[in-house]
């Protein structure tokens, strides 16, 4: 059986950048609202797949992929029309005071947010359709012999999660992955099966939501995220405070720094909300990012991928069963909290932008390289990870999360 996985999950992999010397693009390191199209070009990012070796043969496919490209959620529409607002208010307070205004960025005056008078949010916008799109294409593209087939919803399994945006990406992947092999329309497309479980049951791809354990461990470890952050935040809010003559707080600095990651990303405009900010201010902002994804979604509790178990056991058993048809990575094995994400001006692997940009997505692999013997699969990837249980992982009382701190020089300690 060939399957495609489709989900909005965070891709497991070990990449690596760095700052080069070369024209900062701050859409660059608007970490996971990073574009595909962008992420694939950041320095050092190797998360391009490597060749297939002439001796194999290709016969079976997993693939799982975040949404593409989506609009502000609505929590972040009403966000973006309160920052509108306290402009409003951070001008007027100027003026009272008769302050200078030369200092003032011309764009604040009479902005509004751009999805103004949106009453939803978070859907998938043409860009995000594209990426997922494209994706198609290219898969088909890379692996040819697993689409000769005659299509059946059981042989090409496309699965989604139950939220809107990762459904229509689903649908996106599917329209390119099948472009030209039907008969409906100029383009010759065809119908597909997308299926979809309850956010509220769904452990293999909305584990999660399902997971009671992490969400109390998201209640307990967020303030300690925050405090994390602050030091940060709080020096570049003097800053911008000194540098434009307007008493900015830290949830404005939080808001205009979304602000700039949505700009960037889908507008494409970076002379705006991100020009407030000087490169290395961005570097920090970037890296307060990632030090939250790092530390509530990724390699800094063992709970954040161990619930993931449900996911890994679905693709075993779909490669048994394409093995049993037709006569992959170096993965986390020590389950402990890594270091911390190193603070700029230090490289880091840990990056949202190319962990998981829009439309990020994985084919498994092991070894760093994107083909392995299914015995060295099993041994080194699957194994470690099938002792644990998802209901065990996530329903009975957990032992104390470790904390984790920043040392004095920036640095990170466990």
């Amino acid at each position: 059986m060939k399957k495609a996985a489709m989900a909005a999950l965070l891709p497991l992999s070990a990449l690596i950048y760095s700052y080069a010397e070369e024209t900062f693009d701050v859409r660059q390191h608007v970490c996971t609202a990073t574009r595909y199209d962008v992420a694939k070009d950041i320095p050092g990012n190797w998360s391009l797949p490597s060749s297939i070796p002439d001796t194999c043969t290709p016969i079976h496919l997993n693939l799982v992929a975040r949404h593409g490209t989506r609009a502000p959620t609505k929590k972040k529409l009403k966000e973006l029309n309160d920052l509108a607002t306290r402009i409003e208010v951070l001008l007027q307070d100027t003026k009272e005071q008769k302050l200078a205004t030369q200092k003032v960025p011309a764009w604040f005056w009479g902005w509004k947010s751009p999805w103004k008078g949106k009453l939803a949010g978070g859907e998938l916008i043409k860009e995000g359709e594209e990426e997922l799109y494209n994706l198609g294409i290219r898969t088909r593209d890379k692996f040819p012999q697993l689409f000769n087939e005659d299509y059946h919803p059981d042989v090409y399994l496309i699965k989604a999660t139950e939220i809107p945006r990762a459904s229509a990406s689903a649908v996106a992947f599917g329209m390119g992955l099948f472009s030209g092999r039907g008969n409906l329309g100029p383009g010759g497309d065809r119908a597909f099966a997308v299926s979809s479980e309850s956010c509220a049951t769904d452990i293999m791809l909305r584990f999660h939501d399902c997971c009671h354990n992490y969400k109390a461990f998201l209640k307990k470890q967020e303030p300690t995220v925050d405090k994390l952050k602050e030091p940060i935040v709080d020096e570049i809010t003097d800053k911008l405070r000194r540098r434009y003559e307007l008493n900015f707080t830290r949830q404005d600095i939080y808001s205009l720094w979304y602000l700039c990651k949505q700009e960037a990303s889908l507008l494409n405009k970076t002379d705006q909300a991100c020009a407030l900010f000087t490169p290395s201010e961005v570097s920090l902002l970037e890296w307060t990012d990632d030090l939250q994804l790092f530390m509530l979604e990724g390699y800094g509790n063992a709970l954040n991928y161990r619930m993931g178990v449900p996911l890994l056991q679905d693709v075993v058993q779909s490669m048994e069963q394409a093995i049993k048809a037709k006569e992959d990575f170096e993965k986390i094995r020590k389950e402990q909290p890594l270091e911390l994400p190193p603070k700029p001006p230090q490289r880091r692997n840990w990056r949202g932008s190319v962990v998981a940009p829009f439309a990020g997505n994985d084919m498994l692999g092991c070894g760093n390289s994107d083909v392995c013997p299914y015995e060295v699969f099993m041994e080194r990837i699957v194994a470690p990870h099938l002792k644990h249980n998802y209901n065990t992982i996530c329903n009975m009382k957990m032992e104390e999360p470790e904390q984790t701190s920043l040392t004095s020089s920036g640095g990170a300690k466990i």
